[in-house]
């Protein structure tokens, strides 16, 4: 039993000598504020523990002028009362609690989500800048979702709904260090069913090479007079091949054409002696690759208006060339990851395992 000063609680006051325990009930007592005397604190009879945790203290007041035999009852109601105020809390708990889940849920918690506030009730900071486009398509796909390749290529056609028709592209991360020569990796692939796009072939020639060049589809063809024209900021082509002949003269163009990608090269097959054949590969869907400096390959291989069929042919011809030109420096898991997207639209990661064992079904 310890003291208690605390003004606010409810305070009990009745005539010790007129009162006997049997005669005791709720309704024969009359509480009013009388002027602090002697307090008593009493910690109130529960039924289990749970309950104890809702209990509260109760502060008597008592008369100095009661008699000693009136000190036992004044126990007795303080216990009763306090007991019975304990079973009313319960029950108008449990009438509350009732009332947001419903009778009958089994549950004596409820969780109610907080609305969030601040900073967490903002979008995703990748997410500030995205269009309504953007966020509503993306909600087609989750997003650490392994797919197969049919699932992934109809998702990113049914991504791809601007007004234009958009580029499919595949970006595969893969488990090298460019900055070493032997984890370098730059290469070409032709995609049976094309880019869909229109490329424009300029070739690098001298002599007797020029009518050759010229046949075969090529939309300019020049020797050091087109060399001079790019040096005064004409790029108006997608592709320059060279002759091996013309090499000395193209190397002067190594500031211009190296940041664009567009330098000939003999690895990307834009060196040749060939030239006829390579204007032919590069009209029909052939495409240069190279490893960035963070070991990614990012890939074009389609249009989004191309049937899924061509789609996939496409998607695992570039697979397979990635994976035949592995560099020799590559040391352990080669793929680490691999995803495909239209060019407005969100990514879909692929199952590697699923695309490297992949085999397209036999046409009967």
């Amino acid at each position: 039993m310890a003291t208690c000063t605390t003004h606010s609680s409810l305070m009990l006051t009745y005539a010790a000598s007129s009162v006997h325990p049997q005669e005791i009930t709720p309704s024969l007592i009359s509480f009013k504020p009388k002027p602090l005397s002697t307090t008593f604190s009493l910690y109130p009879l529960v039924l289990n523990h749970r309950e104890r945790r809702l209990s509260k203290w109760v502060n008597v007041n008592f008369q100095r002028e009661a008699k000693h035999g009136a000190s036992h009852h004044t126990h007795v109601v303080v216990s009763a009362l306090a007991a019975e105020a304990e079973v009313a809390d319960a029950v108008e708990e449990k009438e509350e609690v009732e009332g947001v889940a419903g009778p009958g849920t089994g549950t004596g918690t409820v969780t109610v989500p907080k609305p969030k506030k601040g900073k967490a009730a903002l979008p995703l900071k990748r997410d500030r800048t995205r269009s309504k486009r953007f966020l509503e398509i993306q909600k087609l796909r989750e997003n650490k979702k392994e797919y197969d390749l049919n699932t992934a290529i109809s998702l990113v056609k049914q991504m791809a709904s601007t007004k234009f028709v958009e580029t499919v592209e595949g970006h595969f991360r893969l488990n090298i260090d460019p900055k070493y020569n032997d984890q370098q990796l730059r290469a070409t692939v032709s995609l049976p069913k094309g880019t869909g796009q229109t490329v424009r072939v300029a070739v690098l020639t001298q002599g007797e090479r020029f009518d050759e060049a010229k046949n075969a589809g090529a939309d300019l063809v020049g020797g050091e007079d087109l060399i001079e024209q790019i040096k005064g900021g004409f790029m108006e082509f997608d592709k320059l091949i060279a002759s091996p002949d013309m090499m000395p003269k193209v190397a002067s163009l190594g500031k211009i054409l190296g940041p664009r990608g567009l330098m000939p090269n003999p690895k990307a097959g834009t060196v040749t002696p060939n030239i006829p054949q390579a204007i032919a590969e590069f009209k029909q869907g052939k495409v240069e690759y190279r490893a960035d400096k963070t070991g990614i390959v990012h890939l074009p291989f389609g249009k989004a208006d191309f049937p899924e069929e061509d789609l996939l042919v496409n998607l695992l011809a570039a697979v397979k060339s990635v994976e035949a030109n592995k560099p020799t420096g590559a040391k352990g898991v080669y793929w680490k990851s691999a995803h495909i997207c239209s060019s407005m639209g969100p990514s879909i990661r692929l199952n590697i395992r699923e695309t490297l064992d992949y085999k397209p079904p036999s046409k009967v």
